[in-house]
């Protein structure tokens, strides 16, 4: 999460605090549009966990149509 902050602070001059509020609407958002295993991955993701993103890929993917 804190790399997306200041991702967000960065290109788009947001204080920190507002940069949480906005990731944190977003994560919201997505955990509830998600199917329930990819959405469970979210604040992993957020937390710093890079390895789940391959599993949400492939998820993604086969949702999409393609291999599961």
């Amino acid at each position: 999460m804190d790399e997306l902050v200041k991702l967000l602070g960065q290109k788009f001059g947001l204080k920190e605090d507002t940069a949480k509020q906005v990731v944190t609407v977003v994560a919201d958002f997505l955990k509830k549009k998600l199917p329930a295993p990819i959405a469970g991955q979210v604040d992993s993701l957020l937390a710093g966990g890079g390895t789940e993103l391959g599993n949400i890929a492939k998820g993604l993917g086969g949702l999409l149509g393609g291999k599961k």
